[in-house]
Parts: structure tokens; sequence; C-alpha cells
């Protein structure tokens, strides 16, 4: 089964999709990749995006619009992927994800963008989409949900190994835990560090390419403290958290604060935060080994900051594996994508939080009828990801 999975991550850069030709061998899913890209968002689309996400105020109008366009863009990749690899049998969309709702440590709601319309209107064929919801419903965090993927992908690895995204938010699987495995959502990756640089070039920058800025600044200890004693970082797993806490507003807050602060000093102490939050959770859970993918993993100041404060911990990249740093996040979504039209559950409850683990999705048909597989009675013990052959 060909599965396209797509994602706008909270860096709401663009949209990464990959392309997934699955198939199982008794309880190993194996999965070839088939294509694999990352698409910019329209300049006039992300800078409508960035005005409306928290903490601005926002229209009915602007979710209407947004909806559509992002429907609409996410449907044009989607179309360009098949025309690039060939005929799919089903789309997974993520969306872009504009608000998640959490309070007292609780998650109540989440909202990602991307009417699946558009895309089954352009493709023809069925698309599962608002991925999230249910296991909110079933009283989980509607993240991490790469926690699926961790286990099934990285589950032989001995020792007490975890998979590490340093998204805009970070987030980690712990495989092996006393009560089965967790995820959590850790705190900002890329976040306040995209946010610092953008404050600083007045936006003609929006990231600190290959960590050239931080790579320039001193990290300020006694600010890192501060930073560290931010009360998200106390809360127990599982917890989830996103740019409702961590925007530009948090940056701001931190600049109105230290004034004289120098700019890459900032940029190097918020790349520090990041490294010094991962290390202290893979400390707390007894971890050994990071499998790390993400956009962060293009930066080598934060992997040198990373490597530095997580002493004794073997970091890795999940390259290593058959699945791309930069493309993990869609190649999971296309994972979750055929587990729902399997009937079978696209979460680990321990790791979201939920009451029971949920078949995820709501499914828009594509133009003819909708024909499911049959249901499959037991899940994959294992996924082993590799490239085409040439």
């Amino acid at each position: 089964m060909k599965v396209l999975g797509m994602i706008s991550g909270t860096s709401h850069d663009g949209i990464d999709v990959a392309i997934v030709d699955f198939r199982l061998d008794g309880d190993v899913l194996h999965g070839t990749l088939m294509h694999a890209d990352s698409i910019a968002y329209d300049p006039a689309l992300r800078a409508h995006l960035a005005a409306t996400l928290p903490p601005a105020a926002l229209r009915y109008a602007d979710v209407c619009e947004l909806d559509t366009r992002i429907g609409q863009a996410f449907a044009a990749v989607a179309v360009d992927a098949i025309a690039a690899s060939g005929p799919v049998d089903l789309v997974c969309s993520h969306g872009q994800t504009v608000f998640h709702w959490v309070q007292d440590a609780h998650a109540l709601g989440t909202l990602q963008l991307g009417q699946a319309a558009w895309i089954a209107e352009r493709t023809g064929v069925p698309v599962v989409a608002d991925v999230r919801a249910r296991d909110v419903a079933a009283g989980g965090h509607g993240a991490p949900l790469v926690s699926l993927m961790d286990v099934l992908f990285l589950g032989d690895l001995p020792g007490h190994p975890a998979a590490l995204n340093l998204g805009g938010i970070s987030n980690m699987t712990v495989l092996r835990h006393p009560g089965g495995p967790i995820a959590y959502d850790i705190g900002p990756s890329n976040a306040l560090i995209d946010a610092a640089v953008r404050l600083l070039t007045d936006g003609r920058q929006e990231y600190d390419a290959e960590g050239r800025l931080g790579a320039t600044g001193r990290v300020d200890e006694p600010l890192l403290a501060e930073l560290l004693a931010e009360p998200y970082y106390a809360l127990p797993a599982p917890r989830s958290t996103g740019k409702e806490l961590f925007s530009g507003a948090y940056v701001d807050a931190i600049v109105a604060r230290h004034p004289a602060l120098p700019g890459p000093d900032l940029v190097a102490t918020l790349t520090a935060l990041t490294a010094q939050t991962v290390a202290d959770a893979a400390s707390a859970q007894g971890v050994d080994t990071l499998v790390c993918s993400g956009g962060g993993c293009a930066n080598p100041t934060l992997m040198g900051q990373l490597r530095e404060r997580a002493r004794g911990v073997n970091v890795r990249l999940t390259s290593e594996f058959g699945a791309p740093t930069d493309t993990k996040e869609a190649i999971l979504f296309a994972l979750i994508g055929w587990h729902t039209a399997h009937g079978l559950p696209g979460t680990i409850a321990s790791c979201t939080g939920a009451a029971e683990a949920r078949v995820l999705g709501a499914i828009v048909p594509g133009r003819g009828p909708l024909r499911l597989p049959t249901p499959l009675a037991a899940a994959p013990r294992a996924l082993r990801l590799a490239a085409p052959p040439r």
C-alpha cells in the first residue's frame, strides 16, 4: 500500500512530504521510501499564518481563509509528489497546528488547519486528516504522535535509547520505561531561537542558518539558569506544549528584562537552553542513546551543545536507520495513515497519556467509493525502512 504523508511543523515554514510503499511480512512492516521533499510556503501565506498565531487575536475570517489556503497548498504538494513518484492509495495529512489548548497540564483541545477536501479533490484518493483530536478526546495530549514510529522503528536498539525530535518544539520518546514507553514535549527546540533571529534581523532571517549567529555569541549562564526555572520543565510526563507558551512574546519578555544583552549572546543562550533541557530530560530518564531528527539537526552549534551537555549519551541521527532527519515526521504520518486504513490504533497510550490507544483521524473519500483494506487483527511489531532500488 503506497501512502503519502504530509505535515507542516511548529516552525510553520513549509510542507514536508513523503511517499512510503508499505508491505507487511509477518509481524514486520517494511516501508520503502519512494519520495521525500520539503516545499516552502508561499511567502504571503506564511506571513498571514504568522500574523495570526498566538498571542495575536484571530478572526473567524482568518481561520476560514487559512484553512482553505493551507489545504490548497497541501493539495498542490501532494499532486506534485504523485507526479514525481507515481499513484498512491492513500494520503494522510497532519495539516498545520495553529493552537494546542493546554490547561493545568491537561490537553483540552488541538487545532490543525488545512482542509483535507482540497487534497482529496486534487488527488482523487482518500485522505486521513485531523489525526490528533481523537487521542485528546481519549484523555491524551494528542502528542507526541511520533512515538508510534519511534517504538516500531527503534525498538530493537540495545540499552536505554530514546528518539529525539528537534523541531519548533523538542520531544522525546523513551523506548524502555517501567510502565511502557513514554513520550513528551521537552520544551522549545528551534521555536525561541527562530523568534530571536527574526527579532534581531527585523524579519530578514527566519532561523539561525547553520548555527552561525549562535556560534558567535557567548552563553550567558545566569540568564540560562533563569530560563531553566520555567515551570513547564517541572511538569510530569506526559506533557505537551507549543508556541502558545514559547512564542515571540516569550523572547520579547527576555529582551525586556535584559536590554543590554548582545544579540549573538541571546541566540547562544537560547541554543544552550534547548541543549540543556534535552540533556536534563535524558539524564532524568537514564537514556544512553539519543537518535535525533528534525530541523535542529542542521544546526551544528545546537548539536555541539547537545553533545557537550549530554555527557555520556551517544548522539546519533535517524538517517543511520533509513529515515532522513528532515523527513521523519512526514514518514510518520504515512505510517499513521496505513494504521488507520487497516483499523489499527495510531497511538501508544503510555506515550500520549490517553486512557487507551485509538484509531486516528477522519477519512475524506476520494473520487470513487471508499474502499479500505480488510482490518488487521494485530499491529506490526517493527518497522524497517529502506530506500527504493536504483
